[in-house]
């Protein structure tokens, strides 16, 4: 078994690259298998903090090989601005080095972006709530076969493609008061991304990564986004437009399931969600307002507020049933500290009275039904040893294990690299 997997089990920004930074020293290769920069890994270093967004949360190690892989979009302009940013939080880095693009990745447009925007903003359309950074555009570009690869930007005839594209989309963009930018200027600039994109490795990374593997060579797959997001088990339509789960690892980067061996799965004490769509346990008062504050949940991209509830424990078994998680890792802890109770759903009530216990999609009038838990006092952040937690939040993480079926193997205790702890579930 070559490849492990990390994913999010929630609706995103459960701590996804916080946990790849920690572990990634123990694999060769780190490879994004989905999304593209919609997605806002947040990591801390040296007590400063950035936000990756297409690039695997492994950069940051000089002896792990990073991919991109061809399950994911890339912008050339996003993946410049990205990589600028990267060598000013930290100069020693060389991404040149250690990162490998797939040829078969497609490009997200400067188009796509406005496309996005003008969706987003028109009554004719659904509306979810996007980030607006074109990815739904690309992927159903991608799908209608209209779009171009990474690999093509080497094509003699790339430029004339890609302005095809573009005057197309113009045009249809320009019917109505809209305000855009001039053709010219987005094509330069993205042009010139793509100059930029030219001096990174380009390759058939499912290619790549197998003969690692027969080397080998371990791999980490790092999903964006998460379970309850995922384009067709996710609560659509309020969801992401790739395959987040961990059958999208495999397809998503071209590796057999026969090679996956530990499956991670990431879960915060709470939940969150951005965007519109169904949120059973969401708190509208002022305990949703303290959670929101302490937690600083606010999107990594876009600084939205994100929206508060309870632990959802249906949609959790589910999202665990689907990707086959092996092992969970809890965060957010430490933002319930000091609360005399905390809530859990622990099933739903239908409107015929049936209970469901695992929940996949559920009718808009599905009850939450909620368990209280003894909530647990004293700052954990500091703690480094297990044996050390309160024995309220030991009871509450018995609990989780009892519930869902796969340990709690390394609870988060605080946004710091080294604030992890490694639990004895397993």
């Amino acid at each position: 078994m070559n490849m492990d997997i990390v994913l999010g089990l929630q609706w995103g920004d459960e701590g996804k690259g916080k946990f790849i930074d920690l572990i990634s020293e123990g694999y060769d290769i780190t490879a994004r298998f989905n999304g593209g920069a919609n997605a806002g890994h947040s990591i801390q270093r040296n007590e400063k903090r950035i936000t990756l967004k297409s690039l695997p949360s492994g950069i940051f190690m000089k002896n792990v090989q990073n991919v991109i892989g061809t399950g994911t979009v890339l912008d050339p302009i996003s993946f410049r601005n990205e990589i600028l940013n990267l060598k000013e939080f930290d100069g020693s880095l060389e991404p040149e080095k250690n990162l490998v693009i797939s040829q078969k990745a497609h490009l997200v447009l400067p188009t796509h972006k406005l496309l996005d925007v003008f969706m987003e903003e028109n009554p004719e359309y659904t509306t979810i709530g996007t980030t607006k950074n074109g990815i739904a555009q690309a992927y159903s570009n991608k799908i209608l076969r209209q779009n171009l690869r990474v690999g093509d930007i080497e094509s003699p005839d790339f430029e004339s493609r890609i302005l095809h594209i573009l005057e197309r989309d113009y045009r249809f963009l320009a019917n109505g008061d809209r305000i855009l930018p001039s053709l010219e200027e987005i094509s330069k600039e993205f042009f010139e991304a793509v100059d930029f994109l030219k001096k990174f490795q380009r390759t058939e990374t499912e290619i790549f990564l197998n003969k690692a593997m027969t080397k080998g060579k371990k791999i980490l797959a790092e999903g964006s986004q998460a379970a309850m997001l995922d384009i067709d088990h996710g609560t659509y339509p309020y969801v992401t437009s790739s395959s987040t789960t961990a059958a999208g690892a495999s397809s998503g980067l071209g590796v057999s399931p026969k090679k996956i061996g530990e499956i991670f799965g990431i879960t915060k004490a709470y939940c969150t969600r951005v965007g519109n769509g169904a949120f059973p346990t969401e708190l509208f008062d002022g305990m949703g307002e303290e959670i929101r504050d302490k937690g600083n949940e606010f999107g990594s991209n876009t600084g939205r507020p994100r929206r508060i509830g309870w632990l959802d424990l249906p949609a959790l078994k589910y999202a665990i049933m689907i990707n086959g998680v092996t092992q969970m890792i809890l965060t957010k802890a430490d933002v319930l500290s000091g609360m005399k109770s905390v809530m859990v759903c622990t099933h739903y009530e239908l409107e015929d009275g049936t209970i469901e216990r695992i929940a996949g999609t559920l009718p808009e009038n599905a009850r939450p039904v909620l368990k209280t838990l003894a909530g647990w006092e004293g700052e954990i952040s500091s703690l480094k040893n297990a044996s050390d937690l309160p024995e309220k939040l030991k009871d509450f993480l018995s609990f989780l294990n009892a519930e869902l079926g796969a340990p709690v193997t390394y609870l988060s205790t605080g946004p710091g690299r080294e604030q992890i702890l490694k639990l004895n579930s397993k």
